[in-house]
């Protein structure tokens, strides 16, 4: 992959719409536009901590109990995902990705916390990217 820059862009991005901060990837504008005048080092601290960001509000709606078996349904399903990407972040491009087709977590390794087990695959998507949302935005410590 020489020439590619590493980046946590899933080709949705939401500032274009005027969103402050991407609902895909979790960063602002102006971090979007800096990407690429970063060095690796930086862009490895920022994707670090926008994975921290994602396990720390994921883990409020659900576990991944087989990491393995989430890994094998993300290849199948041919979504993308970094090899150091924390299951619960690999999770969030799961559902960003099949909401409208996943039937049932438990069948990607992924189990609901009781307070979010009534809700649906849409509704535990659109509460987990709102969640996301607030966190990124109350996120002062970010490193880029």
């Amino acid at each position: 992959m020489t020439g590619m820059v590493r980046s946590p862009c899933v080709g949705v991005c939401s500032t274009t719409l005027g969103d402050e901060y991407c609902r895909g990837c979790q960063r602002s504008h102006t971090q979007i536009t800096r990407w690429s005048a970063m060095n690796d080092a930086q862009r490895d601290a920022c994707m670090q901590a926008i994975d921290q960001l994602r396990e720390q509000v994921a883990q409020r709606f659900m576990h991944v109990f087989d990491a393995a078996l989430l890994e094998r349904k993300l290849l199948r399903h041919g979504i993308r995902y970094r090899p150091e990407q924390p299951p619960l972040s690999r999770v969030i491009e799961l559902l960003r990705v099949g909401r409208g087709r996943i039937q049932q977590l438990d069948r990607y390794g992924v189990e609901c916390q009781p307070s979010t087990a009534d809700l649906d695959i849409k509704a535990l998507y659109a509460a987990l990217n709102q969640a996301l949302l607030m966190a990124v935005e109350q996120s002062l410590d970010s490193p880029c």
